[in-house]
């Protein structure tokens, strides 16, 4: 914890991004032919797609997404727990349309890197100048060769994809009897949200409290200690939330039966009447079948981060969950990169050089209980030297505890970041 305080946090919360500032004015140099294909329409394709058109207008930008809408996992735990509809995150991709970006309603089913051709679901082609993939998160199947279809996450589901998986969760949460035990993991590190599933635990501790005094739940943590934020989160397991959550951690899982709702864990056998398995996860399947994974896991892809470039092929981009950067999975990080990818096409077009220090921030709030939530910030900057971004220790920092007013900037939080990246 360093001295950054609630202030500066509130500032760097709302500007969403340090690249957001830079003005650009390259349109009369640019060809009209230039032609960007963006693959994914969450936080970083969605910024991707609006910063191309905002900074240079001339682009042609088509945004490849199969849902209508985006259903956003900020603040999605709390649709879980009823305390938000499922309306307040679903974001419309109509802000884009009006600025000029192509929304083509398709799955990305191909990649042609030497072609320069993406192939849709739809049966048609797109030739792009520039291809950034930004498709999130897929899973990693928890269970062991052979008994891969034990798992299914539309009965256990891991709600780590916002939209029907949140409600299906939220509709078993509600029809859990009281007395029932809700069993929930969080997966390996990294993966998307570091603070998410810790949040879940709190909010779903808080609603087992008020709705079903007699039911309890379970959290499984792969991981050594808690991720993020270990004092806040740490504090609300043991004081807030004692006997009714219970917290375990260094857990493995070695295999999920989806239709028994039980977990077989290194710690033992495991029956819920809420199992909710959030699996251990990797880069977008389109990633992989473009050929870029290639970071030391086999899960990520790795990156220059002063483009956010493959280094597979260069004029393919990898920006969001997808990286393998070592920067945090979020919403907000996602958002910050894609400026840093933009500016940095808009430079190409043109022959510049790119930004030889960009910086990128992750600001994020946390509901700790139905009424005070906390926060969590930093900065990362480009390092020369090892050529990766370095975390600026002073910009790091978390709430001293939660609180309500902390709760009410959540949600002004989140409209901003919405706004910045959809409309």
């Amino acid at each position: 914890m360093t001295a950054f305080n609630r202030r500066q946090f509130l500032k760097l919360a709302g500007a969403t991004s340090l690249v957001a500032a830079i003005p650009r004015s390259l349109s009369a140099a640019t060809p009209l032919s230039n032609r960007v294909v963006i693959i994914g329409g969450g936080f970083a394709g969605a910024t991707a797609a609006k910063y191309l058109k905002h900074w240079d207008n001339t682009i042609d930008v088509t945004l490849v997404e199969p849902n209508a809408t985006h259903y956003a996992c900020i603040l999605s735990n709390l649709v879980i727990t009823g305390a938000i509809s499922m309306n307040r995150i679903n974001l419309s991709y109509d802000g884009l349309r009006n600025r000029g970006v192509k929304i083509v309603q398709a799955l990305a089913t191909a990649i042609d890197p030497v072609g320069s051709k993406v192939g849709l679901s739809n049966g048609t082609t797109l030739d792009y100048e520039h291809l950034i993939l930004a498709p999130g998160i897929d899973f990693i199947n928890p269970n062991p060769a052979g008994a891969e279809r034990l798992y299914d996450p539309n009965l256990t589901p891991h709600a780590w994809k916002a939209g029907p998986q949140t409600t299906l969760l939220k509709n078993q949460l509600a029809a859990m009897p009281d007395g029932g035990v809700f069993v929930m993991n969080v997966p390996k590190a990294p993966y998307r949200c570091p603070p998410g599933p810790y949040e879940r635990a709190c909010i779903i501790a808080a609603y087992l409290k008020r709705k079903k005094r007699r039911s309890k739940i379970i959290v499984l943590d792969a991981n050594p200690d808690i991720v993020a934020e270990p004092h806040t989160f740490g504090t609300a397991f043991s004081q807030t939330y004692a006997g009714t959550l219970e917290y375990h951690a260094n857990v493995g899982i070695t295999q999920v039966n989806s239709s028994l709702k039980t977990i077989d864990t290194t710690i033992g056998a495991l029956s819920a009447d809420v199992l909710n398995m959030i699996p251990n996860q990797k880069a977008g399947q389109i990633v992989f079948d473009a050929g870029v994974v290639n970071d030391p896991t086999g899960r990520w892809a790795t990156v220059d981060p002063l483009t956010y470039g493959s280094t597979v092929y260069e004029n393919i981009y990898v920006i969001g969950d997808s990286q393998a950067t070592a920067q945090p999975k979020s919403g907000h990080m996602a958002n910050s990169q894609a400026k840093v990818c933009v500016d940095s096409i808009i430079r190409a077009f043109v022959g510049e050089t790119p930004d030889p220090q960009p910086t990128t921030n992750s600001a994020c709030f946390s509901p700790i209980t139905e009424t005070e939530a906390s926060w969590l910030t930093a900065v990362y900057q480009y390092d020369p030297t090892t050529h990766s971004m370095k975390r600026v220790e002073d910009s790091f920092g978390e709430a001293a505890e939660p609180s309500s007013e902390n709760y009410e900037h959540m949600f002004h939080w989140a409209d901003n970041i919405f706004a910045d990246s959809f409309r």
